[in-house]
């Protein structure tokens, strides 16, 4: 097997797009993780800056997160569905629906992103939802990057070692946030994570890394033991002081709601898990309906800013994974230094 990885970290804080910045993943990579800086939703000048905190905190290696969907075509058809859908709650706010604005949300990885990377050269570049094309991928590695990926299943860790990426991310079902599929949407194909990196490992020659349910350094030992090379952390960072985490998404992830996760669609158009609020309950949380990713995104918004304001978490997007890891606010280092403990 190739050890790409030996050179880094065994914990890698997971990239989560509106739940952290750049000091996020300074504190982790300071504190003996590999830090992680989620790119989609970042303009080219907001990734300058993130990029420059990030050079500047010396840190020895840190990963920079893209997305590498493709963008459909909006469908107008199905966009005046959905609104009529959310109509009621449009109106129980006092908002118009004829004034959503669509727009796409978030980005593929693009050629003006990788001009932005090549001044920096970051040691890991890594996607969701498979891999940019071959003249992008052909930049990224140029740079001396490592090229990650997730995989949900076995075909798609195939796929990806076929086509250059350097490590697998075995992202299990308990993960929170967006599903990573990208080969097919049938989420009756995936597994959980316990499952899939014993599956990946034996069928792969690169690296996995295991993601999902892994909060607590138990859960770390474990998913090492079953040969993956290191783990990627998400959930466990949501409270930390350095996230950036929403006062409504803090406030429930204090709860027992966090305890009650599902599957949704409703807020991307993308299944991701979150915990279960007012509009999954009423709605159901997964439905045919909705506009592809990332276009189901515009219409909800307006609702979330709304119920936010008013300290609720109705409409918002409350990613959380299946793990029972403690709810305490503490620094990035204190959680860090505790998942390594065992190691």
């Amino acid at each position: 097997m190739t050890r790409v990885y030996d050179s880094f970290p065994r914990l890698v804080q997971a990239p989560m797009a509106g739940s952290q910045g750049s000091a996020l993943a300074i504190a982790v990579g300071q504190s003996g993780g590999l830090g992680s800086l989620p790119c989609a939703m970042l303009s080219l000048e907001q990734l300058h800056h993130e990029l420059g905190h990030l050079a500047a905190a010396g840190l020895p290696a840190y990963n920079i997160n893209f997305f590498a969907h493709s963008t459909p075509q909006p469908d107008p058809a199905q966009e005046k569905a959905w609104l009529d859908c959310l109509k009621p709650y449009f109106e129980e706010w006092g908002l118009n629906p004829s004034q959503v604005v669509s727009g796409p949300g978030r980005q593929p990885f693009s050629a003006a992103q990788a001009e932005v990377l090549e001044a920096y050269k970051p040691a890991v570049v890594s996607f969701h939802f498979g891999l940019p094309s071959t003249d992008l991928l052909r930049r990224v590695k140029a740079m001396g990057s490592q090229v990650w990926s997730t995989a949900t299943t076995v075909a798609e860790g195939l796929w990806l070692q076929a086509h250059g990426a350097d490590a697998v991310i075995a992202q299990g079902l308990e993960a929170g946030g967006h599903r990573g599929h990208f080969l097919s949407p049938a989420l009756t194909e995936q597994m959980g994570t316990f499952a899939l990196v014993p599956q990946l490992v034996k069928a792969l020659d690169i690296p996995v890394i295991a993601a999902g349910g892994i909060a607590t350094p138990q859960a770390v030992q474990a998913a090492l033991a079953l040969g993956a090379s290191a783990v990627q952390v998400g959930s466990a960072y949501l409270l930390a002081h350095e996230a950036t985490t929403s006062a409504v998404h803090r406030a429930a992830l204090k709860t027992d709601a966090r305890l009650h996760t599902a599957l949704t669609n409703l807020f991307s158009g993308r299944p991701a898990r979150g915990m279960v609020n007012r509009v999954m309950r009423e709605l159901g949380p997964l439905r045919g309906d909705v506009p592809a990713f990332p276009l189901a995104t515009a219409a909800m918004a307006p609702l979330r800013a709304a119920a936010e304001k008013a300290g609720h978490g109705d409409f918002s997007p409350l990613w959380v994974g299946q793990h029972l890891a403690t709810t305490t606010e503490e620094s990035a280092a204190v959680i860090t230094q505790r998942l390594l403990s065992v190691l």
